[in-house]
C-alpha cells in the first residue's frame, strides 16, 4: 500500500533483521515486505477485546506506526478477554497500559495514542495519516462512523465484531469493494441487539477475530495474499466452524455507491436512533408511577411494605447476585408468564442496569398493570448504593 519507492522505504537494522527473520525467509514477505510493514501505519479503534490481540500482533510483526484511539480505563471485567492489559493495570488508562505492553513486545514500533472519543468532528483528522483503519468498536454508531470516514478518505477498514460465541470479519471500503453500509444499509432498532456487557462474550473469541483483523491489515500493507474484500467471514466458536459469504458493492449505497448522498460525516447517534441521555430528575419531580431508586426501594423494604420484585435477567445472571426476595422471570418469558403476576400488586422490575426491566415494565403497563415501577440502575446500582458485599459483573 505504501506509495514510497524502494529507495525511500525504511531500512532494517541488524536487530530488526534478527527479530523478523521468520518473515524474511518467506518469499511472500522477504526484506522488501518487511520494509513495507515498517513503513506501514495502522490505526486501531479501541484497546479492548479486538484491539488487544490485533495491536499486539501488529507490533510483533513490525508495523512501524500503530495508533490507538480509546478513552476508557481498565476494569476487572475487561481482563477475561482484553489480554493487552493485566491485573496491575486495573484503574489505569487503557492507552497507557496498551502502550507499555506494545513497547515491551517491540521497542522498534512507534505507538501513537489518542485519548478521546471518536466522533464526526475528529475522525477524518485522526484517520488521515494511516494506511489501514482497524475497527475494534462495539456499538453501531461508531461502526457506521468508522465506515463512512474510511470511504470518504479511501482507507481500507479491517472490520471485526464479536458477540457471545460468534465473530465476524471482513475488509470494507477498498476502492472496488463493498463497505459496511452495503451489508447493513440501516442500523437495527436501538436495544434490539444486546451489547457484550448484556449478552456476554467467550473470552478467546476476540482473540480469534482480532488476529484475523491484524492478518488482513498486514496483507494490505505488504500487498500479499487475498484480503477479505467482498467476503464476509463468520466464525462459530461453539461448533468450530467458519463460513464465508460473498458481498457485492451496492451501486445504490449512499456512501460508496455511484451517486453517494452521504458526502460528509453525520450525527451517527441520531442515525442509529439513539438519543442523548437526559439528566436524572430529582426524586421529588420524577414520575413516581414509573421509577424507583435502589435507596427508595431499600427504605420501603425496611418498612415492611409489600413490594414484589421481579428480576428479568437470565438464570445464569441471577446466580451471580440478586436482591433478596426477588423472583426470576427472564424478559423473554414475560409475555407468556405475566399471568403469574397479580395486577393489583405493586411490582418492581429489575435487571442489570435498568434497560431490560424498563421494557418489561412497559409491556406490563400495556396489558393493564397499573402499579409497575422500574428499578433505576438495576442490580449494579443496588450493589453500589445498598449492598456492596455482592459481586459486580
Amino acid at each position: 500500500m505504501s506509495v514510497l519507492t524502494e529507495k525511500e522505504l525504511p531500512r532494517l537494522s541488524n536487530d530488526e533483521i534478527k527479530r523478523y527473520s521468520r518473515h524474511l525467509i518467506m518469499p511472500e514477505v522477504g526484506i522488501d515486505g518487511q520494509r513495507l510493514l515498517k513503513a506501514g501505519r495502522v490505526l486501531c479503534i479501541g484497546a479492548g477485546g479486538l484491539g488487544s490481540p490485533a495491536a499486539m500482533y501488529l507490533a510483533a510483526a513490525g508495523v512501524g506506526t500503530i495508533g490507538i484511539v480509546d478513552f476508557d480505563v481498565v476494569d476487572f471485567s475487561n481482563l477475561q478477554r482484553q489480554i493487552i492489559h493485566g491485573t496491575p493495570d486495573v484503574g489505569r488508562s487503557k492507552l497507557a497500559s496498551a502502550k507499555d505492553r506494545l513497547h515491551a513486545i517491540n521497542p522498534h514500533v512507534d505507538i501513537q495514542t489518542y485519548e478521546t472519543a471518536l466522533s464526526s468532528e475528529n475522525a477524518l483528522e485522526l484517520f488521515e495519516p494511516y494506511d489501514v483503519i482497524l475497527d475494534g468498536t462495539d456499538n453501531f454508531p461508531t461502526r457506521y462512523l468508522v465506515n463512512d470516514a474510511c470511504v470518504l478518505l479511501g482507507k481500507p477498514n479491517a472490520y471485526g465484531s464479536i458477540f457471545r460465541f460468534e465473530g465476524q470479519a471482513s475488509v470494507f471500503a477498498t476502492k472496488n469493494g463493498p463497505c459496511y453500509r452495503c451489508l447493513y444499509p440501516e442500523p437495527p432498532p436501538p436495544g434490539l441487539v444486546p451489547s457484550c456487557a448484556e449478552g456476554g462474550v467467550l473470552g478467546v473469541l476476540p482473540g480469534v477475530i482480532g488476529v484475523i483483523q491484524a492478518t488482513e491489515a498486514l496483507k494490505l500493507i505488504a500487498g500479499i495474499g487475498e484480503p477479505l474484500v467482498g467476503r464476509f467471514l463468520i466464525y462459530d466458536a461453539l461448533r468450530m466452524r467458519f463460513r464465508e459469504l460473498k458481498l457485492r458493492k451496492d451501486a445504490d449505497c449512499p456512501v460508496c455507491g455511484t451517486h453517494p448522498t452521504v458526502t460528509k460525516l453525520i450525527d451517527y447517534e441520531q442515525f442509529c436512533g439513539i438519543h442523548p441521555a437526559t439528566p436524572e430528575p430529582a426524586a421529588a419531580s420524577r414520575t413516581s408511577a414509573t421509577e424507583i431508586t435502589p435507596l427508595e426501594l431499600k427504605v420501603r423494604l425496611d418498612r415492611g411494605e409489600r413490594v414484589r420484585i421481579i428480576d428479568v435477567r437470565e438464570p445464569n445472571e441471577f446466580q451471580i447476585n440478586r436482591i433478596p426476595g426477588a423472583e426470576l422471570i427472564p424478559l423473554g418469558d414475560i409475555p407468556r408468564r405475566y399471568v403469574e403476576l397479580d395486577v393489583e400488586e405493586e411490582l418492581v422490575m429489575q435487571c442489570k442496569v435498568g434497560g431490560r426491566s424498563a421494557k418489561a415494565a412497559d409491556f406490563l403497563r400495556s396489558v393493564g398493570f397499573k402499579r409497575v415501577l422500574n428499578l433505576t440502575g438495576g442490580i449494579l446500582e443496588w450493589i453500589d448504593k445498598v449492598d456492596p458485599t455482592q459481586p459486580r459483573y
